[in-house]
């Protein structure tokens, strides 16, 4: 049986998926047709039901959960892994003299709307709502050019920004775990709902596998994990890795959901996202 798959070039993400993809775990009869897009994207193919198995934003699945089920393994949860604010000229006592006086002026550079990074900074900082969609490795660029004055940066940008001249605003994983005391949910693997349900389960098994695999076997996709990651020094790839993949994209548990829960009902409760009917998990 053949299945459509997305996730992103990001190394946790190839990491993640390397040994399911080049079968180097049984995958049990399954094959999978694999598309490579940044994360927004993979977030609105989500909304349209376009792929059978999708990485994508927790935010993202808010507005997905009617057709897809949140899986056990392969989500991107932790402690330190969280979206950063950061500015080329302001400070946080010069921004938050900015909210107080004339918010509107404030343009931010968000990795996409329905990114959980976006999800964040609409809890920490509802005033901010002039907002510009970029691909994540331009904001920095944007803010450098003077295009933007606030820029929100995910992935490995965390640890570029301050050898090009650029200031942490405010961490927002940092704001969240103080807020709630949960890990951040910041990315999830779903399955079409329609698919049977021991398709799903064998699928969820085979991602725990292939994360399992990855860990005992941590050079074994280097290559695959390069090609993707472009131009991105090995050391920081790693660095990425080491952030984004642990114990949560093995298996959720129930630490994992409750944050997940946790990410959901405060949204809810700030009328950030719709209230969602269906039981999240598979």
């Amino acid at each position: 049986m053949k299945l459509t798959l997305g996730f992103s070039p990001c190394p946790n993400d190839t990491f993640i998926f390397d040994a399911l993809i080049h079968h180097k775990i049984d995958t049990d009869g399954l094959t999978f047709e694999v598309t490579y897009d940044d994360v927004e994207t993979l977030n609105q193919k989500a909304m349209k039901g376009q792929l059978d198995i999708t990485k994508l934003s927790f935010h993202a699945f808010a507005y997905a959960a009617s057709q897809y089920a949140l899986l056990d393994a392969g989500s991107a949860l932790g402690f330190g892994v969280g979206p950063l604010l950061i500015s080329h000229k302001l400070d946080q006592e010069t921004l938050a003299e900015r909210i107080k006086s004339d918010p509107g002026s404030l343009r931010v550079g968000i990795p996409g709307k329905y990114t959980t990074a976006n999800f964040l900074l609409g809890i920490a900082y509802p005033e901010l709502q002039n907002k510009q969609e970029l691909v994540f490795s331009e904001i920095e660029t944007a803010l450098l050019e003077d295009q933007i004055d606030l820029g929100l940066i995910i992935h490995e940008n965390r640890f570029t920004y301050k050898d090009k001249g650029l200031t942490k605003i405010v961490d927002l994983g940092d704001y969240w775990e103080k807020l709630t005391g949960c890990a951040i949910p910041l990315g999830g693997i779903v399955i079409n709902r329609n698919l049977d349900r021991e398709v799903q389960l064998k699928v969820n098994r085979l991602i725990r596998e292939s994360v399992e695999y990855a860990f005992a076997h941590p050079k074994s996709g280097i290559d695959f994990i390069r090609e993707h990651a472009q131009a991105m020094d090995e050391a920081v790839m790693y660095k990425h890795i080491e952030l984004y993949v642990n114990k949560y994209s093995i298996n959720l548990g129930e630490e994992g959901r409750k944050a997940v829960d946790t990410l959901f009902n405060l949204a809810q409760e700030r009328n950030i996202i719709p209230a969602i009917q269906e039981h999240l998990y598979i």
